[in-house]
C-alpha cells in the first residue's frame, strides 16, 4: 500500500519504487529517526496527531523516498506523542493520503527539483477529511471548523518546506553545496525534532534546549553572520510556537546567533564567545542585570559539542560561497553577502518591533478602577465563604449590588471600614439593621457586623497587594516595550549601515582593484578587503599569513591609492583582521586622578577611555548613587552597556536610552550620572552628552569656559532628557571632567562651579597627570583631607599635527 506512485503523466512510464524497495537504505535511516522525532511533536491547533509527522511523511513521499519506514516511524512517534488515538489518526490520515494520489493525480516535475511530486493538493484534502469525519460522530462547533483547517494548513506549509531540506539530511557526507532555503529548511526540521524531548533534563540541563543551541553554533560557525543570524531566528520562532517560551527567545537566539556568525572567523572560539555577548548583550538589554536568557550551563556543553565537531565536517552555501579567489567573484560574493545581512537584520528589527507591541498596556482610569474594584470582589466572595450564617451574607454576596459599591467606593477613599460606616453604607442604600433594643438579639446582630467589618477590611488588605503588584507589572511590561523598540531601532539603524557601507564598496571598487594588485606585487596575500568612507577611510583587511606581512607597506599602498595619510588601528585589529583608518589631525594627551571616600572600600565612580571602530574615542565618568559596592556596580554596568552598545556599531541616542531603561528596570532605586565626550581627532570636534553629570570646563591659556547640563542622571525616569553639546576642538586646549564628589568638595562658594574654575585659571603645567593631581589634591583639601565622597578626575590636552 504503502509505496511512492510515479507514474509520468507525460511521458506514459512507470517510475515507481517497490514497498520494500531501498527502504534500509543507509540514507533513508536518518529520515526515519526525524520522522519518528517529529511526530512526537504537536501545535496543540486541533486534532490528536503531530501535524509535521504528516508533512514528514507526504515530504519523503514528494521527494521520491520509500514511506513504508517513514510511516512506521511515525505510527511510533505519534503513539508516544499522542497515544493510541493520535496514532490511529495517523495510519489513517496517510492511507487516505496514499489513496487520493490515485484519484487527484499529482504533478510530477524535473528529477533535479527537490520536490519531484507535487502533493499539496493531496495532503490538505487527507487531513480535512480524516479530521471531519472524526468530529463528525460527536458533532462539532465553529472553531472545531477552524481548528481543522489550521492543521490543514500548518501540514501544507510545512510539507513544503520540508520537502525542499530532507535532502540535506539524505545525502550527508557528499559533497555538495546547498542553497539557503535547504540549509534554513533543515535547521528548521532539526528544531522542530530536537523539542521531542520536552522538558527531559539530564542532571538539571535541558536536552532540547542543548540541542537548539548547538545547531546555531554550527550554523554560524560554518557560514557566518547571515545563516548564524536566520538560523537563531529559526529556532528562536520554533521553541517559541511550540514550547510557549517567552516572545523575548527570539530575540535572545537571533541576536546571539548573529554574533556567532560575525566572529566565526576566529574559528569555533570565537563562535562560541559571539553567541554568549549576544546572550549577555541582550540580558543587559532587556533585564537591566546580567540574568541569562539562554543558561550559560547549558551553552557551555552545547560549545563543548561544537569543539567536538570536526573541522572536515562543511555546509556549502551555493549562492554565497564560491572556491575561487578571483577578484570578480570576491568582490560580488562579499557584496552579495552584505545586502543579505542587512535584509535579515531588517527582519529581526521588525520581528523585534512587533513583540514589542505586545507589551502595550493601554488602560484609562476608569477601566483600572474597575478593574481593581473585580479583584477586591473576587476576593470579597472568597473570604465570605464560611459565614453563610451571617445575617450580612446575602447584601454582601451581591457583588452586583450597590451596598458593594458603596463600601468599594469608602475603601478607595479612606484605606479602611468601620462599623459605623458600614451601618451608614446599609441605611442609604435602604437596607436598614434594627433589633440593638433587645439585649441578646444587640448581641448578635454586634457579632455579625464585626465578623463583616473583619472580612471587609481583610479582603480589600489583600486585594491592594493585587493592585500594587499588576501596577508593578504594568510599569515593567512599558519598560520592556520601551527596551525591545530600543533594540529594534538600533538593529535597524545597523541595517541602514551595512546597506550604507554596500554603496561605499561598489564605490571604491577600481581602488581595491589597485590594492590588491600592489599587495600582490610584494608577496602579501590578502583574503578580504573592505573600503568604507563616512567624514575618513576605514578599512578592513583580511590577512592570509600574518608572520609575512609588513604595517608600514600596507599603509604605504593604501596612503598612495587613496590620496590620503592611512595608518593603522591597533585597538581594532583582531587576529588576521588589521584595521586602517585616515590618519588623526590632532593628537591627544589624557591624564587621570581618583580616590575613595573616606572609609569606603570600593569608589562608586567609574572611568571609561577607549577608541571606537570609527576612530573616534570614547571618554566618558559615570558616578553610581552613594559609595561602595552597590554604587560602582550601577556606574560599572552603566559603562559596559555604553561600550558594549558603541563597539557594535549601535548608535549613541538608542544606546543612552537603552541604559536608561535597563537602570529603571531594576526592582531597587539604582541611577547614575553620565558625563560623556565623544571626539574626532580627524575632524577636530567634540561632542558632549550629559546625564546629571557636572559641567565640563574647557582651558586655553588663562581663560576658562564652563559647559553645563540640567538633565537628572539615568535609571531614575523614562525617556530621560539628555543634553547634547558639540563645539570645535583648538589646539593648546585642555579639557577637564570630573564626578561631583570633586565639585561638592569646597563649602565656601555658594556657586560651586565657580572655585574649581579658579583653579585652573591658576595652573600653569599643561602635563595632563599633572593637572589631575593637583584638582585631586586641591577638593582633598577642601574637605580638610578626608575625602567626602569618591572623586573621580579626567584631562585631556589637544595638539595640532
Amino acid at each position: 500500500m504503502f509505496q511512492n506512485i510515479k507514474e509520468g503523466q507525460a511521458k506514459g512510464k512507470h517510475r515507481g519504487a517497490g514497498v520494500f524497495a531501498n527502504v534500509f537504505s543507509i540514507q533513508n535511516i536518518p529520515l526515519y529517526i526525524i520522522s519518528f522525532m517529529t511526530s512526537i511533536v504537536g501545535v496543540g491547533t486541533g486534532g490528536q496527531v503531530s501535524p509535521f509527522g504528516i508533512s514528514m511523511m507526504a515530504a519523503c513521499m514528494g521527494n521520491s523516498v520509500p514511506i513504508l519506514g517513514v510511516v512506521l516511524a511515525g505510527i511510533l512517534g505519534n503513539a508516544i506523542g499522542f497515544g493510541l488515538e493520535g496514532a490511529i489518526t495517523y495510519l489513517v490520515i496517510s492511507i487516505v493520503f496514499v489513496l487520493s494520489t490515485f484519484i487527484i493525480k499529482p504533478l510530477y516535475q524535473e528529477e533535479e527539483k527537490n520536490e519531484k511530486i507535487r502533493l499539496s493538493k493531496n495532503i490538505f484534502i487527507a487531513t480535512l477529511i480524516v479530521q471531519f469525519v472524526k468530529v463528525g460522530f460527536s458533532g462539532f462547533t465553529v472553531y472545531d471548523v477552524l481548528s481543522i483547517i489550521s492543521f490543514s494548513v500548518i501540514a501544507v506549509v510545512f510539507y513544503k518546506i520540508f520537502v525542499n531540506s530532507i535532502m540535506v539530511f539524505q545525502r550527508i557526507g557528499e559533497k555538495r553545496a546547498y542553497s539557503i532555503e535547504e540549509i534554513m529548511g533543515a535547521s528548521l526540521l532539526l528544531a522542530i525534532s530536537v523539542t521531542c524531548f520536552g522538558d527531559l533534563n539530564v542532571f538539571g540541563f535541558s536536552i532540547r534546549n542543548i540541542l537548539s543551541i548547538l545547531i546555531v553554533l554550527v550554523l554560524g560557525w560554518k557560514n557566518g553572520v547571515l545563516v548564524g543570524t536566520t538560523a537563531g531566528v529559526t529556532i528562536g520562532v520554533t521553541l517559541g510556537v511550540i514550547t510557549n517560551a517567552d516572545p523575548l527567545m527570539v530575540a535572545a537566539y537571533a541576536i546571539s546567533g548573529m554574533c556567532a556568525g560575525i566572529l566565526n572567523k576566529f574559528g569555533k572560539i570565537g563562535v562560541i564567545i559571539g553567541f554568549c555577548l549576544g546572550n549577555v548583550v541582550l540580558a543587559y538589554v532587556s533585564n537591566g542585570y546580567t540574568v541569562e536568557l539562554i543558561y550559560f550551563k547549558e551553552i557551555l556543553i552545547a560549545s563543548i559539542g561544537l569543539l567536538a565537531v570536526p573541522k572536515s565536517i562543511k555546509i556549502d552555501i551555493e549562492e554565497f560561497i564560491g572556491k575561487s579567489k578571483f577578484l570578480p567573484e570576491f568582490q560580488s560574493r562579499a557584496l552579495n553577502q552584505t545586502k543579505e545581512t542587512a535584509e535579515r537584520l531588517n527582519n529581526v528589527s521588525e520581528t523585534i518591533g512587533q513583540m514589542a507591541k505586545t507589551y502595550v498596556a493601554q488602560e484609562t482610569p476608569e477601566q483600572k478602577q474597575l478593574e481593581n474594584k473585580q479583584i477586591f470582589m473576587n476576593e470579597l466572595l472568597d473570604n465570605l465563604q464560611g459565614y453563610e450564617n451571617n445575617m450580612l451574607y446575602d447584601d454582601l454576596k451581591d457583588v452586583e449590588g450597590k451596598i458593594d459599591d458603596e463600601i468599594f467606593k469608602l475603601l478607595i477613599d479612606k484605606q479602611t471600614i468601620k462599623r459605623e460606616d458600614l451601618l451608614k453604607i446599609f441605611a442609604d442604600c435602604n437596607s436598614y439593621i434594627i433589633g440593638f433594643e433587645d439585649r441578646k438579639i444587640s448581641e448578635f446582630l454586634e457579632e455579625n457586623i464585626e465578623q463583616m467589618v473583619r472580612v471587609i477590611n481583610m479582603s480589600y488588605k489583600i486585594s491592594k497587594a493585587s493592585f500594587v503588584w499588576q501596577k508593578k507589572m504594568e510599569e515593567n511590561k512599558k519598560n520592556m516595550k520601551e527596551q525591545l523598540n530600543g533594540v529594534s531601532k538600533a538593529i535597524s539603524n545597523l541595517a541602514q549601515n551595512i546597506e550604507k557601507d554596500v554603496t561605499n564598496e561598489e564605490e571604491y571598487g577600481k581602488e581595491k582593484v589597485q590594492i590588491l594588485e600592489l599587495l600582490k606585487q610584494k608577496g602579501i596575500g590578502i583574503q578580504e578587503i573592505s573600503i568604507k568612507r563616512q567624514e575618513r577611510f576605514l578599512i578592513e583587511i583580511y590577512i592570509e599569513n600574518m608572520q609575512k606581512t609588513k604595517i608600514e607597506t600596507i599603509e604605504k599602498i593604501l596612503t598612495d591609492v587613496l590620496k590620503e595619510k592611512i595608518v593603522l588601528n591597533d585597538e581594532a585589529c583582531l587576529g588576521n583582521r588589521l584595521n586602517f583608518l585616515s590618519d588623526d589631525k590632532y593628537v591627544m594627551a589624557v591624564g587621570t586622578a581618583d580616590c575613595t571616600k573616606n572609609k569606603s572600600e570600593i569608589s562608586g565612580d567609574s572611568v571609561l577611555n577607549i577608541r571606537l571602530k570609527d576612530g573616534k574615542y570614547l571618554l566618558a565618568i559615570s558616578d553610581g548613587m552613594g559609595s561602595g559596592k552597590n554604587a560602582k556596580e550601577s556606574s560599572s554596568n552603566a559603562l559596559k552597556m555604553l561600550e558594549n552598545l558603541l563597539l557594535a556599531g549601535f548608535q549613541k541616542e538608542e544606546s543612552l536610552d537603552l541604559i536608561n531603561t535597563s537602570l529603571i528596570n531594576q526592582n531597587k532605586e539604582v541611577f547614575a550620572t553620565l558625563d560623556i565626550a565623544i571626539i574626532d581627532l580627524y575632524k577636530g570636534n567634540i561632542e558632549f552628552i550629559k546625564s546629571g553629570a557636572c559641567p565640563t570646563y574647557i582651558k586655553k591659556g588663562d581663560k576658562v569656559q564652563i559647559l553645563k547640563a540640567n538633565s537628572l542622571p539615568a535609571g531614575i525616569v523614562p525617556n530621560a532628557g539628555l543634553q547634547v553639546y558639540d563645539r570645535d576642538v583648538d589646539s593648546g586646549e585642555i579639557l577637564l571632567m570630573c564626578s561631583d564628589g570633586v565639585l561638592d568638595s569646597n563649602v565656601e562658594y555658594k556657586n560651586k562651579e565657580l572655585w574649581l574654575r579658579y583653579v585652573l585659571e591658576d595652573i600653569e603645567t599643561t602635563n595632563t597627570k599633572k593637572i589631575a593631581d593637583l584638582v585631586l589634591n586641591e577638593a582633598i583639601d577642601n574637605c580638610y583631607g578626608v575625602a567626602k565622597d569618591d572623586m573621580s578626575v579626567l584631562v585631556c590636552r589637544f595638539l595640532r599635527k
